[in-house]
């Protein structure tokens, strides 16, 4: 470690703040005080918490602590998410929140699911924005009556009335959104001190990663959770604070100082990552924004080669340069796919890149691209499965019951969520309760009753053991779709006794047969969206059959592998060889010996936004100016992601909507301060045209291969 390095670990006399630069070894620093307190401090692992952002690096952070400490010394350490210790909170104290033990969790899909019923409207920039609202106000600790009295603008009106509704409808499903999980914890902390003191009798020390990315919720809980004592160090750069939309507020570094007034301040400006000049352009451009603390990155890696940067005529041009430049590259270079990064700033520059990159047959990959299993129809799905192998899995219930839809609405779902929170049920168990009240009417009643038949049918063939007897409807002739075909086999599901458990491959195709996937795809779709939704169907259908013939899997057995499937589907593997394209928001965190960055234009990176038509003028103004320093940390953490060499590119013209707009280069190319005129295409390419640079590259790519 170097002498700053070294101080922040051995810092114990109260608050700690470490400004940890861009490649300046903050990850090294927060294991290395973990491994301090451990080993020759006195602290009990289960004493320690170490909070960050996401999950790949929890995963890092643990990985390091068991290489620098004893296993039985880091025994009950807590190394994870905020997300992840909210859940963790509420499963512990759900009686204080007001919850049930089973508690359900809704994703951002389920969240939006909620919203859109709600607003009854398909408008999906509106439902988002509505969402983003609500999102904000929680991580603000705001209610419904503060985002009314604060709404600005005829939108936000909307949305805090939505936001209302929404809060009354996640409390009667019993369930929590993503922001509930840092939120509830939060307000229970301060007004509970009971469970105040517990907690804070248990977290002796905290470390917090990315503290620049913390909103006010982050920030209180943080505050209550170390309380009087104080004994926490935050790591964090004010520098790449780029996630203000989403309610992280930079300003959380500022208040550590009023909040804690013995707070000691560490600076790691030493860069591990960059060579000198990359640096150099990294500072110059981040001294145009009020400077809060006073950073300045060095290395000792050398100089490095100068920054390029090149105007393009347009976008069609601008990707095709950077692919023959980056195939260059790799073979002079004699590198490998996996050094290069193409950096943007908005995710529609990918796809004329993802062209030009096909063209030359240059292998890439995309951070952020969705995912098989989070595609909606194969959601709808696995919600079928998830809610045959756990009925108590809410979130599941709620999309099976109303996709497709069967005369459920939104008033039948509520009145089922509050009858279940008062009986301490599932919303499936509530179904067969329920029936002996007089809260639904038959109508509301029949619909329900029906599903949940059909689901306990299908549990019976597929093996699940259940207590007491099957419940049964009055009528036998209930349907569950439309078709003469559906109700024979859901009278089929329904008659078996489960003694023996039907294959997963009948149970799948029955399944599909009975709900009539098919149709409601063709129903509520254009054709070609329908038919690319059901061949992804068919593929997911396809592969589950294989592999519980395979494995020799019941339904049930499937379900598990299906769940744990999906999770290491998420976690970050070993990336492949291959070219990363990536959002700039996408690539904090991330290095690459090379990297391209294109688009930096006016408009687009700094990129300006949307105005909203009802703010008045100085709020409008303050604003822009806001943003336009947002825009800029973004460069910074752009330009920083580069070790070795770095290429800017900007379009003088690019395509919008069918029309060629005429753009000018960002500003931050000029603050850049790199000294270096505009190379013309000719002189980057050293007088060869891109036809001409092709066909040599193409010759060198076959000689290679």
């Amino acid at each position: 470690m170097n002498a700053m390095q070294r101080q922040a670990v051995l810092y114990l006399d109260g608050p700690c703040l470490v400004l940890a630069g861009a490649g300046s070894g903050k990850t090294r620093v927060i294991t290395q005080k973990i491994a301090y307190l451990l080993r020759e401090c006195g602290y009990q692992a289960r004493q320690v918490v170490a909070l960050t952002f996401t999950n790949k690096a929890a995963r890092e952070m643990s990985e390091r602590v068991k290489h620098l400490v004893d296993g039985k010394l880091a025994k009950g350490l807590t190394v994870s998410t905020f997300h992840s210790l909210g859940l963790r909170f509420l499963r512990e104290e759900a009686v204080h929140a007001g919850l049930k033990p089973q508690f359900s969790i809704l994703d951002s899909n389920d969240a939006l699911a909620i919203i859109q019923e709600l607003l009854a409207t398909t408008d999906k920039a509106r439902l988002r924005a509505v969402q983003q609202n609500i999102s904000l106000w929680k991580n603000a600790l705001m209610e419904p009556d503060a985002a009314d009295r604060s709404a600005s603008s005829a939108s936000e009106a909307e949305a805090a009335k939505i936001y209302r509704s929404y809060s009354a409808t996640l409390a009667a499903y019993q369930s929590v959104d993503f922001d509930d999980l840092i939120r509830l914890p939060a307000m229970l902390l301060e007004h509970n001190a009971e469970v105040r003191q517990r907690w804070q009798a248990r977290v002796h020390y905290l470390l917090v990663d990315e503290y620049q990315d913390t909103n006010v919720c982050q920030y209180r809980l943080v505050q209550w959770l170390t309380g009087q004592r104080a004994m926490f160090t935050a790591v964090g750069d004010d520098d790449q604070a780029i996630y203000a939309w989403r309610g992280a507020t930079v300003e959380n570094l500022a208040n550590l100082t009023t909040d804690y007034p013995t707070l000691k301040i560490i600076k790691l400006e030493q860069n591990y990552r960059s060579v000198q000049t990359i640096l150099s352009a990294a500072n110059q451009v981040i001294s145009n924004n009020p400077n809060l603390f006073g950073k300045k990155l060095w290395s000792e890696l050398g100089m490095g080669e100068p920054i390029q940067v090149t105007p393009m005529d347009n976008d069609e041009a601008e990707a095709e340069s950077i692919a023959i430049r980056l195939s260059a590259a790799r073979f002079e270079r004699r590198a490998e796919w996996r050094d290069f990064a193409v950096l943007y700033r908005s995710n529609q520059q990918a796809r004329i890149i993802e062209q030009a990159l096909r063209n030359l047959r240059i292998p890439y990959t995309i951070s952020g691209g969705q995912s098989f299993f989070d595609k909606p129809e194969i959601r709808d799905i696995l919600a079928y499965l998830r809610l045959i192998a756990n009925d108590n899995d809410d979130p599941a219930f709620i999309r099976a019951v109303t996709t497709p839809r069967r005369g459920i609405g939104q008033a039948t779902l509520q009145t089922l969520g509050q009858f279940a929170a008062e009986r301490q049920l599932s919303l499936f168990e509530a179904i067969f309760e329920i029936g002996e009240t007089d809260k639904l009417a038959a109508k509301q009643l029949e619909p329900l009753q029906v599903f949940g038949t059909f689901i306990q049918g299908i549990q019976n063939r597929a093996g699940r053991k259940r207590e007491g007897a099957v419940w049964q409807p009055a009528q036998s002739s209930l349907q569950l779709g439309p078709s003469d075909h559906a109700a024979a086999s859901m009278g089929r599901a329904s008659g078996v006794d489960g003694a023996v458990a039907d294959s997963a491959s009948i149970i799948l195709d029955d399944l599909l047969g009975i709900i009539q996937y098919e149709r409601f795809l063709y129903d509520t779709l254009e054709e070609r969206p329908a038919q690319n939704r059901w061949q992804n169907v068919m593929e997911l259908i396809g592969w589950l059959k294989r592999k519980s013939e395979e494995d020799d899997l019941t339904l049930l057995e499937l379900v598990q592998h299906v769940a744990l499937v999906t999770m290491l589907e998420r976690s970050d593997d070993e990336e492949p060889d291959a070219v990363k394209l990536s959002t700039l928001h996408a690539s904090k965190g991330l290095e690459y010996p090379h990297v391209f960055l294109a688009g930096v234009e006016e408009g687009l990176l700094p990129h300006m936004g949307r105005d909203e038509d009802d703010v008045d003028p100085a709020s409008a103004a303050e604003a822009l100016a806001q943003r336009i320093q947002e825009e800029r940390r973004l460069m910074y953490v752009g330009i920083t992601r580069a070790r070795r060499s770095l290429h800017l590119s900007w379009c003088k013209k690019r395509r919008r909507a069918r029309e060629d707009v005429v753009r000018e280069k960002s500003r931050f190319i000029d603050e850049m301060g790199i000294g270096q005129p505009d190379l013309t295409e000719d002189a980057a390419t050293k007088a060869l045209s891109p036809k001409e640079r092709l066909g040599m590259l193409k010759a060198m790519l076959n000689k290679d291969n």
